[in-house]
């Protein structure tokens, strides 16, 4: 009697937990589809059909349209079963640039609404814009850029702007699976992601602007370029992501602050962020293509 009580209260508590979960994600996604309308209904008014706003100058609107924004890590490690996770009140670096690349895309589209949104939005986050588990997520910036090149979603201008070689050697994921629930007791997934990783670490297509040429190569940086940050700490390629913004003559950058908390314009230039960062060892530069 005692364990059938033990377990029927084990299953009201799921019950309840469960109930809880779905009515704070059907409360996102009211309040995330009412943030991606607003954004559309007041683009829609400022502009007309033959608009010709680049998309850079786009992406900077939508950066900009989500400013002081609270900053929250590992908004997509919800669930166990990989879905697209939609969640635009609060943001990463990551899940900022995804977000304003689809409502950029969506912009663009006639069909001014959160389902297309949303599908941009799985499209640019997933490999091949397929949702196939966990390992279908771009977790590794390289392996995002690759894919998001492949769709014509953005091309990597580093090599351009007189860019050196780049040689991401990724294995962080693999390395500490107990940093990641969908790893930690899934040894499906974690050779899945090691895969991915050697994969990434053949690829000879990458480039980046070493720290110390940043300030010789910044006036070829336009508004809007993403900015993403390489790193030497073992195992990653690239540590943060942001959104170039010439302020007053200054390159900084638009992005969702761990230090400060919010999605805010940088107060430091982009050559001084990237000095104070220790293991920052330059930057990677995209452009979003229309």
């Amino acid at each position: 009697m005692k364990n059938l009580l033990k377990s029927c209260l084990v299953v009201f508590w799921l019950f309840i937990f469960n109930t809880i979960l779905l009515y704070a994600q059907d409360t996102l996604n009211v309040e995330d589809e009412k943030i991606v309308r607003v954004f559309l209904d007041s683009f829609r008014a400022q502009t007309n059909s033959t608009d010709q706003t680049s998309p850079n100058e786009r992406l900077v609107l939508a950066a900009r349209y989500f400013m002081g924004t609270p900053y929250k890590e590992k908004t997509l490690e919800l669930n166990e079963e990989e879905d697209l996770i939609i969640n635009l009140i609060e943001l990463d670096c990551t899940t900022l640039i995804e977000n304003c690349i689809a409502l950029v895309r969506t912009s663009y589209s006639s069909y001014l609404d959160f389902d297309y949104f949303s599908l941009q939005l799985k499209y640019i986050r997933y490999r091949n814009g397929i949702i196939q588990g966990y390992p279908s997520r771009l977790h590794y910036m390289a392996d995002w850029i690759t894919d998001n090149i492949n769709k014509g979603i953005i091309e990597d201008i580093t090599h351009a702007i007189g860019g050196k070689k780049f040689y991401p050697q990724v294995e962080f994921m693999s390395s500490h699976p107990n940093l990641y629930p969908q790893l930690k007791n899934n040894r499906k997934n974690t050779e899945e992601i090691k895969k991915i990783e050697t994969n990434i670490n053949q690829r000879t297509t990458y480039y980046y602007v070493p720290q110390r040429e940043i300030s010789e190569k910044q006036s070829l940086i336009k508004n809007g370029d993403i900015i993403c940050f390489t790193t030497n700490i073992q195992g990653l390629d690239v540590s943060h992501i942001g959104i170039a913004y010439w302020n007053k003559g200054q390159l900084t950058f638009i992005h969702a602050s761990s230090k400060h908390k919010k999605v805010l314009i940088n107060p430091e230039s982009l050559l001084d962020y990237c000095l104070m960062m220790k293991n920052n060892t330059g930057i990677m530069v995209l452009r979003l293509l229309n």
